[in-house]
């Protein structure tokens, strides 16, 4: 049997002399005290593979931890392991060597033991590699493997995304705050100004080509403002009502126009790179949410790892966790979303729908998440484009139902029926009958004979008397029923 033990300067390969004693001590004391009772009669080396330098010494390291073996161990052992047992301190190196190379591989206790005692005696079972070589090549290698381990952790590209979303917000903040800060102390020079132009980007290139208002009528603004604009400009700074400044002032309001311009100038560029970072990092995520909200929920959870272990209900929530809370505390309704509500899905939806929406956004999300984090590396985005067409079914559908609420129907779809009151029937059948036209034939007249203006005034005067009584006769009634209600 060989023991395969791996080394800061290579492979050693050991050819264990007496299988039958190793058999029978496995304590680590025993097989410690074998090896040093018999100097070197237990096992004793057969071949050693030297790194050429600190690349294959790091690469040959990283394949072990993974489980594989490298093309130079692969040839090593074909050449010298040929019908022996290999001995391994590591069972998925084991498995690897015996897939591949079709050598029975051990693992066990008494391997383990056997390391560990041919550890302890390295120096002495291995000629010319002393204590004075072996130390700075381990530590060489260790260092090597933790800048390794650190450049290509997925942790590191998770702080990136955080540290990425974090300075673009800052970066927004501080925009704005320059921006009201120009905006106020320009304004007592040119106060109409802010009135004209309301884009702060816009705001700060004009003040920084003007200078003094007095300038604005022979400059030239077609780069930066729209003829009408221009225009307006132009005759707001003959008339304005806004005070003087010197050059000093002037001088300090350019700088902050300059600060504020190159601001403006650096953020589409921090856009850019946290597009493509979450685009190789969750690009499931992005394609669902967008690569802001995808960010902001990766900061709030503080790691892609940390969002993939929360369910769809937290997901939903997420940011809204003083409104949760309040909402548990004042027995009150809950909050139906957080960070998700700026997802363009949610956007999309009419109000009452957003809660829906949201929770449906939320599920789909999760699982997004967790192909992202747990997932192969070099995934494409396949998974988020399918969930959101699936969603945006959804959303229609949704839509839908309530445009046949609104029509009066109560499963969502309008009841239209037929008219046919004027379909013939019988041999016909299917033609509608045309329409009837008036016949002014069949209208009755009744004759009248004229009275003469005579005959009439004697008619109304006969009326009037005849209900003059009657009326007398109510009044009275009325009267009497009056004084009985007041007794």
């Amino acid at each position: 049997m060989l023991v395969l033990f791996e080394t800061p300067a290579g492979f050693a390969l050991f050819k264990v002399l007496d299988e039958g004693k190793l058999s029978k001590r496995l304590c680590f004391s025993s097989v410690f005290d074998l090896i040093i009772e018999y100097e070197k009669q237990v096992v004793k080396l057969k071949a050693f593979d030297k790194f050429d330098n600190t690349a294959d010494a790091l690469e040959a390291t990283t394949k072990i931890i993974d489980g594989s073996t490298t093309k130079s161990l692969r040839k090593f052992l074909k050449t010298h392991c040929e019908g022996e047992k290999l001995a391994v301190a590591d069972s998925k190196l084991g498995n690897a060597i015996k897939e591949k190379l079709k050598i029975d591989c051990v693992h066990n206790n008494g391997v383990m033991e056997l390391m560990r005692g041919v550890r302890s005696q390295l120096e002495e079972l291995i000629g010319g590699l002393g204590s004075q070589d072996l130390a700075p090549m381990s530590l060489g290698l260790s260092h090597s493997l933790s800048r390794y381990k650190l450049k290509f952790s997925p942790d590191k590209v998770d702080t990136m995304v955080v540290h990425a979303i974090g300075v673009l917000d800052d970066l927004d903040k501080e925009l704005n705050r320059l921006a009201m800060s120009l905006r106020e102390i320009y304004g007592w020079h040119f106060p109409e100004l802010a009135k004209i132009v309301n884009d702060n980007v816009v705001y700060a290139k004009a003040v920084k080509l003007m200078g003094f208002r007095e300038n604005a009528a022979k400059l030239d603004f077609s780069e930066i403002l729209p003829e009408e604009v221009e225009e307006e400009v132009k005759e707001a700074a003959k008339i304005s009502m806004g005070s003087e400044m010197d050059e000093y002032d002037m001088a300090n309001i350019m700088e902050l126009c300059n600060r504020a311009l190159s601001l403006a100038e650096y953020r589409p560029q921090l856009y850019d790179y946290l597009k493509s970072r979450m685009n190789a990092v969750a690009p499931n995520l992005t394609a669902l949410v967008g690569e802001l909200v995808g960010a902001r929920l990766i900061a709030h959870a503080g790691s892609l790892m940390n969002l993939a272990k929360q369910a769809g209900s937290t997901v939903q929530i997420l940011g809204a966790e003083k409104a949760l809370f309040r909402a548990l505390k004042t027995k009150h309704a809950t909050p139906k979303y957080g960070l998700i509500y700026h997802a363009s899905l949610v956007g999309q939806a009419a109000p009452k729908l957003k809660g829906k929406i949201s929770r449906s956004l939320a599920a789909k999300a999760a699982l997004a998440i967790r192909c992202d984090a747990l997932g192969d590396g070099g995934q494409d985005n396949s998974v988020g484009l399918e969930n959101r067409l699936k969603l945006e079914a959804r959303l229609r559908s949704l839509k839908g139902e309530e445009l046949g609420r609104s029509a009066g129907s109560v499963k969502g779809k309008p009841k239209i029926e037929v008219y046919d009151k004027d379909r013939k029937k019988g041999a016909a059948a299917g033609m509608i009958t045309p329409a009837k036209t008036y016949n002014p034939s069949t209208d009755a007249v009744l004759e009248q004979t004229p009275k003469s203006v005579g005959e009439e005034t004697v008619e109304m005067k006969t009326k009037i008397d005849e209900e003059a009584p009657a009326t007398e006769e109510k009044k009275e009634e009325e009267e009497k029923e009056q004084r009985c209600g007041s007794y």
